[in-house]
């Protein structure tokens, strides 16, 4: 027998939190109010309170929903040593899952400044990524594909966070009028792996050094076309 579609409180809520996750991305946090909101929704002010005292209430819930699966995608896998190819792709995958929650990304020191939950939350995130990317050295290093001091690991992780953090940032001062574009930023999102690995790549030996010299070889060709596709994009 087919479920029932869900209806009720519990599907008005959800509705509105994912209005609110597409409003949040596409005009940015501090641009989108409950009014806002609830007119997208076609929904009376009254209702959407309801179901949400605040617009923190509104942005806590996404934050959990995004906190949960974060949780779920920094692990490594159990049944075997991640390669570096295998890397590459989960840091591709990872992007992805970003850019769908990328307000959180692009308001990051806004939104910790002044919501106490998302300030302990999101430190817990950041220092979940940084054994993540401790736990990856630590495999390199015990396959003998890595070669670096606890001093220098320490560094080359921390570094990797910073990146994995600000780089939507970083995008989004390079290229404001293109932030809102899926196409182009997506591209740039993904540009991230390669600048991860390339603080990996001194301390990498043997295999893995030699898989990260293709994949950038083949990072560069595919970014010389993508280039050239937004550069003939533009002038049309």
């Amino acid at each position: 027998m087919e479920a029932k579609p869900q209806t009720g409180p519990r599907r008005t809520r959800d509705r509105i939190l994912d209005v609110s996750l597409r409003l949040f991305n596409e005009l940015g946090e501090p641009n989108v109010t409950t009014t806002t909101i609830a007119e997208a929704m076609e929904i009376s002010p009254g209702n959407l309170y309801y179901h949400f005292r605040n617009k923190d209430d509104i942005i806590n819930s996404i934050f959990v929903r995004f906190e949960q699966e974060m949780e779920r995608r920094l692990k490594m896998p159990e049944d075997h040593k991640a390669t570096l190819g295998e890397s590459w792709d989960y840091l591709q995958y990872m992007s992805e899952f970003l850019w769908n929650y990328r307000f959180l990304y692009r308001d990051i020191n806004d939104l910790l400044a002044r919501n106490r939950m998302l300030e302990t939350n999101f430190k817990r995130i950041v220092e979940q990524k940084k054994r993540f990317a401790l736990e990856i050295c630590r495999q390199f290093q015990e396959d003998g594909d890595m070669d670096a001091t606890p001093e220098q690991v320490d560094a080359v992780c921390t570094n990797i966070v910073v990146i994995a953090t600000y780089w939507l940032s970083f995008q989004f001062v390079q290229h404001p009028r293109q932030y809102n574009d899926p196409e182009q930023i997506r591209g740039y999102l993904h540009g991230s792996s390669y600048h991860i690995f390339s603080i990996l790549a001194p301390y990498l030996r043997g295999k893995a050094r030699e898989a990260f010299d293709q994949l950038a070889r083949d990072y560069a060709t595919q970014k010389a076309a993508d280039d050239k596709a937004r550069a003939d994009k533009e002038r049309k």
